[in-house]
C-alpha cells in the first residue's frame, strides 16, 4: 500500500514541482481556497492558537492574520514540492543571507554548530546554506511514516548537500561524529510541542506555561557546540532572506535551560512581528494547566 501511494503521488508531484513559477503560485492560490473555504483544515485549531497567543489582537485582527497564515501554508507546502527540481541557483536567488560570514567565522573555531530554528516562513529552503558552507550539513527530523516518501525527501535534502538524522538516533550519531572529528552544522527546529510523558522542561512561549523541548541545548553542552539562531523572514511570495544570530559560544558555561529560554524569545520576536508567517496548525499549546510530571533540575536529552 505505502508503495502504490507512492507511485501514485510521485508523477503528480513531479510534474507540479516542474510548473513555472506563475502558474505554481496560481496552484497554490486553488489549494488555498480548497484547504480554508472548502474544508476548512485545521481552522479550529488555528483559531484557538491564535487567540491564545495573540490575545492582544481583536477578533477582527485575528481572522485577518489566519487567512494569510492558510496562504503562506499552501505556499511553503508547494515550495516543498518544489525542492524536488528546483536549481541551486533559483534556490540561491529566492533564499538569501544577509550575513554568512558569521558562519564562515564559526567554522574557523574548529567546533560544531548546532543551528536553531523555529517552524516559521520557510524552514524547508533553509537547507540551501549547505551549497555555502564547508562543514557538512544535517538536519533533525522525524521519520516519514511512508518509507518511500522519507527516501524522496533524504534525496530532496541530499540534491543540495543537506543530509538528514532521524531524532531517536540523533543522539548516536553527532557523538560519533564527534570521535571522528566530523565538523558539522545541525539544525534543530524545537519549537513545537514535546509529548507530555517526556516532558523535562517547562517555560513560558508567548506568555503560556508549555513543556519545550531541551535536546539542542544539553547536546551542545555534551559535545561542546557553539549555537546560532537563525531568523527566516518572508520578503515576499516565493522569496525569503535569513539573518544568523549568535546564541552562545560556550554553552557548558551557562545554566541549564537559559539557552533554551533565549531561543524561544527570538522565535516570539518572529512571531510578533509577522504572525502569519507561524506555523499555526500544530497544537503547541495543548497542555495548558496540566500538572508537570518532573522538575527543572533534569537533564535528560529530549526533542
Amino acid at each position: 500500500m505505502q508503495l502504490l501511494a507512492y507511485c501514485l503521488a510521485y508523477p503528480l508531484l513531479w510534474f507540479v514541482s516542474k510548473l513555472p513559477f506563475p502558474v505554481f503560485y496560481a496552484l497554490s492560490d486553488l489549494i488555498y481556497f480548497l484547504v480554508y473555504r472548502v474544508f476548512g483544515y485545521r481552522k479550529a485549531t488555528v483559531r484557538k492558537n491564535l487567540a491564545l497567543a495573540l490575545p492582544h489582537k481583536s477578533e477582527a485582527e485575528r481572522r485577518v492574520i489566519e487567512k494569510e497564515f492558510f496562504k503562506h501554508m499552501c505556499d511553503m507546502f508547494m515550495e516543498m514540492v518544489k525542492s524536488m527540481s528546483i536549481s541551486d541557483e533559483e534556490m540561491k536567488r529566492r533564499f538569501i543571507f544577509t550575513n554568512l560570514e558569521l558562519a564562515t567565522e564559526y567554522e574557523k573555531r574548529g567546533k560544531s554548530i548546532i543551528l536553531m530554528c523555529a517552524h516559521y516562513a520557510s524552514w524547508e529552503w533553509l537547507m540551501v546554506m549547505s551549497n555555502y558552507i564547508t562543514f557538512e550539513s544535517y538536519a533533525i527530523y522525524k521519520k516519514i511514516g511512508n518509507r518511500y516518501f522519507d527516501s524522496l525527501v533524504q534525496k530532496i535534502r541530499g540534491r543540495h548537500n543537506a543530509k538528514l538524522i532521524e531524532s531517536k538516533s540523533s543522539i548516536g550519531t553527532m557523538e560519533l561524529h564527534k570521535k571522528n572529528g566530523v565538523k558539522a552544522f545541525y539544525g534543530f527546529a524545537s519549537d513545537q510541542s514535546p509529548q507530555l510523558t517526556k516532558a523535562k522542561y517547562w517555560d513560558t512561549f508567548m506568555g503560556i506555561e508549555v513543556p519545550v523541548y531541551t535536546g539542542a541545548e544539553m547536546l551542545a553542552k555534551r559535545l561542546d557546540m557553539n549555537m546560532l539562531f537563525v531568523k527566516v523572514e518572508k520578503v515576499k511570495r516565493g522569496f525569503y532572506q535569513a539573518t544568523l544570530v549568535p546564541l552562545v559560544e560556550e554553552p557548558k558555561k551557562m545554566p541549564d535551560y537559559e539557552i533554551t529560554g533565549m531561543y524561544l524569545r527570538e522565535v516570539e520576536k518572529q512571531i510578533l512581528q509577522k504572525p502569519e508567517h507561524y506555523f499555526w496548525t500544530h497544537k503547541r499549546w495543548k497542555h495548558i494547566g496540566k500538572k508537570r510530571i518532573s522538575s527543572k533540575k533534569s537533564t535528560s536529552t529530549q526533542f
